[in-house]
């Protein structure tokens, strides 16, 4: 179990994505990121810290040398509801202030409009602005209303060249569940069955609990394969996760 729960902790994406945020908060996120690190227990370093544009530089400042990645929001996050030049420009932005990694929204509208090809040419050209940065596509589950348009939204964004699909902004009522989860999760495996090329899947939103967390790895060992669970195919978007994480492993 604690072996299971050091490589859930090493998988999360530490995130402040609120409104109040300042550079005090983000600082405090980024300074507690570090801290956790135990050598003497085993315990690793989260994968990332995510935050808005706007701090990704401040991030990348003090997170240097800690192994810990800077993730971004990008791409008119949450609705996703702008036109693409604007969407690109902040990824473009976002990348240029040193973001890792971008997560991106997909364009629910227009899944559920039919306008497929919208959905895949905007992740591609998003992909295309985070140059070397990896791309996390959110697909938001809890809004496309069937199995069917999960796994059609899983698609897309894998197609239009998303390095991870993931559930959820965390900021809907409906957040990640397992079903979703397996949905997606099924789509990636077939794709790398298909084509030897294994994409990420990133579960967030509403995920507060260790219980709630293994549910979720298990699935990821379960389709990924045990050997590629791990913080380059797997990430956890859950910061309250965290500190109770923390607090089970060293007590």
């Amino acid at each position: 179990m604690n072996e299971d729960l050091k490589l859930i902790l090493s998988c999360i994406d530490n995130t402040t994505l609120e409104g109040a945020d300042t550079r005090e908060k983000v600082k405090t996120l980024c300074e507690r990121s570090i801290a956790i690190q135990d050598a003497d227990k085993g315990i690793g370093h989260v994968a990332a810290v995510c935050v808005y544009p706007v701090f990704v530089r401040q991030a990348k400042e003090l997170l240097q040398g800690s192994g810990i990645k800077v993730a971004s929001v990008a791409g008119a996050f949450p609705a996703g509801q702008s036109p693409i030049h604007v969407k690109v420009a902040e990824v473009e932005y976002a990348v240029a202030e040193g973001a890792d990694e971008i997560d991106m929204v997909i364009s629910r509208g227009a899944l559920l409009e039919g306008d497929y090809d919208r959905v895949r040419s905007e992740v591609a050209a998003i992909k295309q602005a985070c140059g070397e940065a990896h791309l996390k596509a959110i697909l938001e589950t809890g809004e496309l209303q069937s199995e069917e348009n999960i796994r059609s939204a899983s698609e897309l964004a894998i197609e239009g060249g998303a390095d991870f699909i993931k559930t959820s902004t965390g900021k809907i009522a409906v957040s990640a569940t397992p079903e979703a989860a397996e949905v997606m999760l099924k789509v990636i495996a077939a794709h790398y069955q298909k084509t030897g090329k294994l994409v990420g899947f990133k579960a967030a939103g509403g995920i507060s609990t260790p219980e709630q967390a293994l549910q979720y790895l298990q699935l990821a060992k379960h389709y990924l394969g045990e050997e590629n669970t791990n913080s380059q195919f797997f990430r956890i978007g859950a910061s309250r996760l965290t500190n109770k994480l923390f607090s089970l492993l060293t007590d």
